[in-house]
């Protein structure tokens, strides 16, 4: 596991990394001189491992085997380069109700246990990956390169454009059925004034024309309606 300070002005930061640090024979800190953003610091956590890679929001719930179902989707086709788990709040990924933004569920654990019934290896096409946990194969990343930060600044479309250089060099981007993470939303950006959508996404859909095209047939086909539904019985929901 890999923590970046990106130059934190909160003074209680520092003692815990060095704790972190110090305790963790397999943890390391690493210190940005200057605030990079998210894009910039995520870039440098990436150069700093081998291996394929996790990005997971603070503003995330982890659930009980989260990982290892995302881990087996992964496996079933070595061209997959990224996976994106179900989330209450995850746009083209959200559960109950499919692009909106659901509450964190109260026993978020029962969501995740609903969810693990589903075979980890059906993987479901997506016309882009979502980021608030988002897994991606160490070849696709030798392959097509990191997050542009040249272009998408301190944070905001940078997967979508990763997922969609991705697809255009012939890798898959997937979501797990059997993964499940809660997603408060907004947090992670909440301090720095960047929000979705605006010049980002125009730099996004000059980029890629096809776009909104594409989401747009996504969210008509919705292919998650059944596997959807499947989970809503479980769990004793109206299906959405």
């Amino acid at each position: 596991m890999i923590l970046i300070d990106d130059a934190s002005t909160d003074a209680a930061i520092a003692p815990l990394l060095d704790a972190f640090a110090a305790s963790r024979a397999r943890g390391r800190v690493l210190r940005n001189r200057h605030n990079l953003g998210f894009i910039g610091s995520v870039n440098r956590g990436l150069t700093a491992t081998d291996g394929d890679v996790l990005l997971l929001n603070s503003d995330t719930v982890a659930t009980p085997g989260f990982l290892v179902h995302i881990e087996s989707c992964a496996m079933s086709d070595a061209k997959i380069a990224s996976v994106t788990p179900f989330s209450n709040h995850a746009e083209i990924c959200s559960f109950p109700r499919f692009c909106r933004s659901n509450p964190v569920p109260k026993d978020v654990d029962a969501y995740a246990r609903a969810f693990a019934f589903e075979d980890a290896a059906a993987a479901v096409e997506l016309p882009t990956a979502v980021g608030f946990c988002m897994w991606m194969r160490r070849a696709a990343i030798n392959a097509i390169g990191d997050f542009d930060g040249a272009t998408f600044g301190r944070g905001y479309g940078e997967e979508n454009d990763w997922s969609l250089r991705a697809a255009g060099h012939g890798w898959r981007n997937v979501l797990c059925p059997a993964a499940y993470v809660a997603h408060v939303g907004h947090a992670s950006f909440a301090e720095t004034g960047e929000r979705p959508g605006g010049e980002n996404l125009n730099r996004l859909v000059a980029r890629y024309p096809r776009y909104n095209a594409q989401v747009a047939d996504f969210i008509a086909r919705d292919p998650l309606a059944a596997l959807r539904a499947r989970v809503a019985a479980r769990l004793d929901l109206a299906a959405q």
